[in-house]
């Protein structure tokens, strides 16, 4: 999926589900860190992508946060 799909997708959705997404996020990447120790992993860039995703999702509940503190 690309970044701006997954924005989008990800703005939709409330600071509960993006905070179920972010702890599934966050198995992934310790799956891939498991398989980049173990020499399993064939793209390396799944792990950049996915510490990426986590960022956009943190950033987009900071962001949803304070928009319900301004309002």
């Amino acid at each position: 999926m690309k970044a701006t799909e997954l924005l989008k997708d990800l703005r939709g959705k409330s600071v509960d589900e993006l905070r179920e997404k972010l702890v599934e996020l966050r198995r992934q990447q310790m799956n891939l860190r498991m398989q980049l120790a173990t020499g399993q992993l064939t793209q390396n860039d799944q792990v950049r992508n996915v510490r990426r995703d986590i960022a956009r999702v943190k950033t987009i509940i900071t962001q949803t946060i304070k928009q319900g503190d301004a309002a």
